[in-house]
C-alpha cells in the first residue's frame, strides 16, 4: 500500500480547480435528483406486492398503537428513535442495542430483494421479540413519513436505509439515486418540517474517499474523486446534509463505515459469500492490485460499529429549527468508524479456512474496474475524541463469532426447509 502523502499543493490555482470540481459535481447531482426524484427504479413484483400489502395495512388505531408502543421511551433521559433500514444488517444491531438500554425504537424498512429477503424477515422476527415494530414502507413515501412523525414526536432519526454495494451500481444505477439521494432528501424534507425537529445520525461510507491515496483516511482528506456510483451518492448525501443543516438548522452527523462484518451480515459482502463458497467447494475470487499489489480492507466488527452509532446519537445536539425555519446554527459532523488495522483479503481467507476447517479454492485475479478500491484504512482519532469510539474486536475474534452464527443460522434454515 502506498503510504506517501497525497500530492495536494496549496495555491490559488488549485483552489480554483477544486471550486470548479465542486461546482461541476453539484450540477451533476442536482440534475440527477431532478431526473430520478419521482421515478422509482425497476423492482421485482414481490417487492411491489409487499409494498401494496403494507400500504393497505398501515393506519388505524391498532397500527398506531403498535407504532407508539414500539417508540415509547422506557428509561430516564432516553430517546425516541426512528431507525430507517431497521431490517438491514447494521439497522438490526443498532435497533436491538437502543431497545436494550431503554430507548424507544420504531423501525422502517421496504424489505427489497437486493439480497435474500428471508434473511431480512428473520432479522425482523428477532427485533419483534425484542419489542421493536418495523413499519414496512419506503423512505420516498413522504405521506408515510409524515404520518409516523404525527404519531410519534421522534427526538432522533438513525438513518441507515440505503442501496448498498459497489458493484451492483453498474447493473441498477437508478436504485442508488432513488434510495441514497432522493430517499435522503425525502426524509430530510419531513424532518425539517417537524416540530420539534429531530437530531439525525446517518450512514455515509468509507467509499467517499474513492481514489485518495493518502493513508490512513482522515475526515480532512479530499473526497471529490469517487470510484463508484455508490460512493458518489454517499458523497452527494454529505453535501445534501450540509445544505439542510445550513438552511433549516437540522443537526446532522454522518458516519463513514469501514467494511462492517459480523453475525446477521449481508450476503453480498466478501466474508459472507467466501464462507458459503468455501463450504460448498466453489472457488473464490482473490483480487490483487497492479504489480500484484495487496488488496486490504479495514474490517470493522458490528459491535464496534454499534458503539459508534450510539455514541453519535448520545452526543448529537438538538436541531435548531422548527416547522421548516432555522432559528440558529446547528451541529454538523462527520466521523470515520473503522478498526484502524487494514487486513489483506488473503489473510481473511486464511482465517476462514482455519475456522471452517476447509481449504479454499483460491482464484487469484486482477482487481476489476467496477468501483472497488485497493485498500481502505481509517483514522479514527476524531471519533475517539468526540464519541469515545474505541474498537476492541480483531478480525480473528469477529470472524469466529460470524462463522458460529452462520453455521447455526443456515443449519436451522436447512432443517426447516427439509421439514416442509
Amino acid at each position: 500500500m502506498d503510504k506517501s502523502a497525497y500530492p495536494y499543493h496549496g495555491g490559488r490555482l488549485r483552489w480554483h480547480s477544486s471550486l470548479a470540481k465542486l461546482t461541476f459535481w453539484s450540477f451533476v447531482f442536482i440534475g440527477v435528483i431532478f431526473i430520478f426524484f419521482y421515478r422509482s427504479p425497476s423492482s421485482s413484483s414481490s417487492s411491489s406486492a409487499a409494498a401494496a400489502t403494507s400500504s393497505s395495512s398501515r393506519g388505524g388505531p391498532a397500527w398506531e398503537k403498535k407504532v407508539r408502543t414500539s417508540a415509547r421511551i422506557r428509561s430516564r433521559n432516553g430517546f425516541s428513535v426512528l431507525v430507517t433500514g431497521a431490517a438491514g444488517f447494521v439497522g438490526t444491531h443498532v435497533s436491538s442495542a437502543l431497545k436494550r438500554r431503554g430507548d424507544g425504537v420504531l423501525g422502517l424498512d421496504n424489505f427489497n430483494d437486493y439480497y435474500d429477503p428471508t434473511l431480512k424477515r428473520a432479522r425482523q422476527a428477532l427485533l419483534e421479540r425484542a419489542g421493536v415494530f418495523i413499519v414496512e414502507g419506503d423512505i420516498n413515501d413522504a405521506a408515510l413519513l409524515k404520518k409516523l412523525f404525527e404519531v410519534v414526536p421522534f427526538t432522533h432519526v438513525m438513518h441507515l436505509a440505503a442501496q448498498a454495494g459497489v458493484r451492483y451500481a453498474m447493473q441498477n444505477p437508478g436504485s442508488y439515486v432513488h434510495s441514497n439521494i432522493a430517499g435522503f432528501v425525502s426524509l430530510l424534507e419531513v424532518c425539517k418540517e417537524a416540530t420539534p425537529q429531530p437530531a439525525i445520525v446517518w450512514a455515509s461510507s468509507s467509499s467517499v474517499y474513492g481514489l485518495n491515496t493518502k493513508v490512513p483516511f482522515s475526515e480532512k482528506d479530499r473526497t471529490d474523486q469517487p470510484a463508484s456510483l455508490y460512493a458518489a451518492t454517499k458523497k452527494a448525501g454529505e453535501e445534501i446534509a450540509h445544505t439542510y443543516n445550513h438552511i433549516y438548522g437540522l443537526s446532522l452527523t454522518g458516519l463513514r463505515f469501514f467494511t462492517v462484518y459480523g453475525p446477521w451480515g449481508r450476503p453480498d459482502m466478501a466474508y459472507f459469500f467466501f464462507t458459503k463458497d468455501i463450504l460448498n467447494g466453489k472457488s473464490i475470487p482473490i483480487f490483487e492490485g497492479e504489480n500484484h499489489g495487496t488488496v486490504a480492507r479495514d474490517f470493522t466488527y458490528i459491535d464496534d460499529i454499534v458503539k459508534g452509532c450510539l455514541g453519535a446519537l448520545d452526543t448529537a445536539q438538538k436541531s435548531t429549527g422548527s416547522g421548516g425555519k432555522k432559528k440558529g446554527p446547528a451541529q454538523l459532523r462527520v466521523f470515520n468508524l473503522g478498526n484502524t488495522s487494514p487486513i489483506p483479503v488473503t489473510n481473511l481467507v486464511t482465517i476462514l479456512e482455519r475456522l471452517l476447517k476447509v481449504k479454499a479454492k483460491r482464484n487469484v485475479m486482477k482487481l476489476p474496474r467496477n468501483g472497488d478500491v485497493q485498500f481502505t484504512h481509517a483514522n479514527i482519532s476524531l471519533a475517539h475524541r468526540e464519541l469515545g469510539y474505541k474498537p476492541t474486536t480483531n478480525l480473528q475474534t469477529g470472524l469466529k463469532k460470524f462463522v458460529r452464527w452462520y453455521l447455526n443460522y443456515y443449519s436451522a434454515a436447512g432443517k426447516k426447509a427439509d421439514a416442509r
